[in-house]
């Protein structure tokens, strides 16, 4: 089977500073993957070389097994790899529905103008309409993001990145700032989504990232400590005195 991603020797230096060090990873489609690792490891700076944001020194990244190293952000999109970010990057004043319906647009490669977006254009409410009921927040829909807890804005940022119809869906800490009840429900969204889309987030509560994730990659200081299940990340004795701690001692 084609792996959804494939990262192979990934290398970034910022002068004499290595922050990631020959990583490799691979994610099959539907894969439930977590990334972890303490503060400073290089986890946000590997996100950005996987996206486009950043490019590498060595190392590649395929998507669907076609190579998009040499890819801008936004032809990587298209091909199906998505991201939510770590800071809230929603239209504040404007609806879900609106919200969504622009992704859509950019999508379909239609013109986003919000008025030929809703107005001109009722396949792309219907669109948007489904894809916010199959994620079970269509309640949310008609309202603003600036009236929106910030639990809620994290789950549309979800709904945003699925909008895009991604092979991938890379999560940045999607429950940062989030206070725990409503983190759980934001859990509670990311494993209501499409089976077939491989997900990895980055996330530092471990209860989710063990509830969640079917395999770990940790990182330090740029490079892979270790790659394994819950258990073996679990009860590794360096994972627990660099990173887990006692609280999740056996």
């Amino acid at each position: 089977m084609t792996p959804a991603l494939e990262v192979n020797g990934l290398s970034k230096r910022f002068g004499r500073l290595e922050v990631t060090r020959g990583v490799a990873l691979r994610l099959a489609p539907g894969d439930r993957h977590a990334l972890i690792g303490p503060n400073g490891a290089g986890k946000s700076t590997l996100m950005n070389l996987l996206t486009g944001v950043l490019r590498p020194d060595a190392g590649s990244v395929k998507v669907g097994g076609r190579d998009v190293t040499s890819m801008s952000a936004h032809q990587r999109v298209k091909l199906g790899l998505a991201r939510t970010f770590q800071l809230n990057s929603l239209f504040v004043t404007l609806t879900v529905a609106e919200n969504i319906a622009l992704a859509l647009s950019a999508k379909h490669g239609l013109d986003g103008r919000i008025g030929r977006a809703l107005g001109h254009r009722p396949a792309l409410v219907e669109e948007a309409a489904e894809g916010l009921r199959a994620l079970g927040i269509l309640d949310l829909a008609g309202r603003r993001v600036s009236e929106l807890a910030y639990g809620q804005r994290r789950q549309v940022e979800i709904a945003l990145g699925l909008a895009l119809d991604p092979k991938v869906l890379l999560l940045d800490e999607p429950v940062a700032g989030v206070p725990s009840a409503q983190g759980r429900k934001v859990f509670d969204l990311l494993e209501r989504l499409p089976s077939d889309v491989a997900v990895m987030v980055i996330e530092h509560d471990m209860d989710l990232v063990f509830r969640f994730a079917k395999r770990i990659t940790v990182l330090v200081e740029g490079g892979v400590l270790l790659e394994g299940d819950i258990d073996t990340v679990r009860n590794d004795p360096r994972v627990r005195d660099i990173y887990l701690g006692r609280r999740h001692d056996a």
